[in-house]
């Protein structure tokens, strides 16, 4: 949505999404707003609760059952598995979601991975088509002033169009474009603690091809999961950089990340928004 900082300032129920790489503070910002007034969507929080809520139980019983004592008991209905995805825990849809590589060191096939891929994908774009409905009943249910969708790092990637177009007419999209050094940041954060991520069908097709070439490895199956993820990592935010800013350009505005840093409440926010809506 296009409006003057006139217009977005008068503007009685806000509506906002938030774009930018995983780990940029997309969540940070969120989280100092007055949350008496500002209802938190979460778009991760979505795919995990719903849109992929049973592919995630099924892949921990999977698991489960391979240890005997689990075993017989989850086939005596004796006990039950549930995952505890909350908004600031969303490791059961990382841990789904999986890296490619040794099945001695957790990893995945090319064709397993590629299905999960898939289903976050579309669990993606079920979440963020949400984002319209979610804008009423946060409004009319629970009585929340302002709505921020708080979207997941792969939003610039999904390639749908319906997506981008709800998305783009029920609320003002802001990219968080970090700096050098945050984005350096960001890559050692990964090399440390690479976790699962989603990627572009066509950019992990390239990449993993570039990837057991560069290594001399015989295929995917020996492929060490952490190693190829830490590898991939600082590839995916350079292929990333430009489509943040292609999307922001037709569909909204960019914010300084580092600017978003310094918010400390509401006001802060607000002031921030319209500096970039003129």
């Amino acid at each position: 949505m296009r409006m003057s900082a006139k217009e977005f300032l008068a503007w009685p129920n806000k509506a906002i999404t938030l774009l930018g790489m995983s780990g940029v503070g997309k969540t940070t910002l969120a989280n100092k707003l007055p949350k008496s007034k500002w209802f938190h969507y979460s778009g991760d929080y979505r795919i995990g609760t719903k849109y992929l809520a049973e592919p995630i139980l099924d892949n921990i019983k999977r698991q489960a059952m391979q240890v005997g004592f689990l075993k017989d008991l989850l086939r005596s209905d004796s006990i039950y598995i549930a995952s505890n995805i909350t908004v600031h825990n969303l490791a059961p849809i990382a841990t789904f979601l999986g890296k490619i590589g040794r099945a001695d060191l957790g990893g995945l096939s090319v064709e397993e991975f590629r299905i999960r891929q898939k289903l976050h994908r579309e669990a993606e774009i079920g979440a963020m088509q949400d984002v319209a409905q979610f804008i009423g009943k946060a409004q009319q249910i629970y009585g929340y002033k302002h709505f921020i969708n708080d979207a997941g790092g792969s939003i610039c990637e999904l390639d749908d169009a319906d997506t981008t177009s709800i998305l783009a007419k029920h609320t003002v999209i802001l990219y968080l474009q970090p700096d050098e050094a945050m984005e350096q940041t960001m890559i050692q954060r990964a090399i440390d603690d690479p976790k699962p991520m989603y990627y572009h069908e066509d950019f992990l097709e390239q990449r993993l091809e570039n990837y057991i070439a560069e290594t001399g490895q015989a295929g995917p199956a020996e492929i060490v999961p952490d190693e190829f993820a830490r590898w991939l990592f600082p590839r995916l935010l350079a292929h990333r950089r430009p489509a943040y800013k292609a999307y922001a350009d037709a569909h909204g505005y960019t914010l300084d990340a580092r600017s978003a840093e310094s918010v400390n409440n509401e006001e802060e926010f607000l002031q921030l928004v319209t500096s970039v809506l003129d």
